[in-house]
């Protein structure tokens, strides 16, 4: 059986209507997977060079607040993971392994 990896959770209080820090801090981490897969299609399909290095500035800028923002829900017990079974780990190995093989180039 999983475990779950977190920490305790620092709000657990029942709340009312009104954002908490938690609700908002979820929702720039939403905002910001957002915007980096925006960011990605837009940086892999600029035309230009100089609008292509301003766009991965942007998406890398992008990608450092979600780690911040994911890093500070997990420290507050807001964002929790499962662990692995071994075997579990092993199948996936597998499954993507098989995948390598499908590629034209190795």
């Amino acid at each position: 059986m999983p475990q779950k990896i977190q920490n305790p959770d620092m709000l657990s209080k029942v709340k009312g209507p009104e954002l908490n820090d938690r609700d908002m801090i979820n929702d720039i981490l939403a905002t910001d997977k957002y915007l980096t897969d925006g960011y990605n299609v837009f940086a892999r399909e600029a035309s230009h060079q100089s609008l292509h290095q301003d766009v991965l500035g942007l998406l890398n800028e992008t990608h450092q607040c979600a780690r911040k923002a994911y890093e500070t829900m997990f420290r507050k017990g807001w964002y929790a993971l499962e662990t692995a079974q071994a075997q579990q780990v092993q199948q996936s190995q597998q499954q993507f392994a098989g995948y390598m093989s499908q590629f034209p180039y190795q």
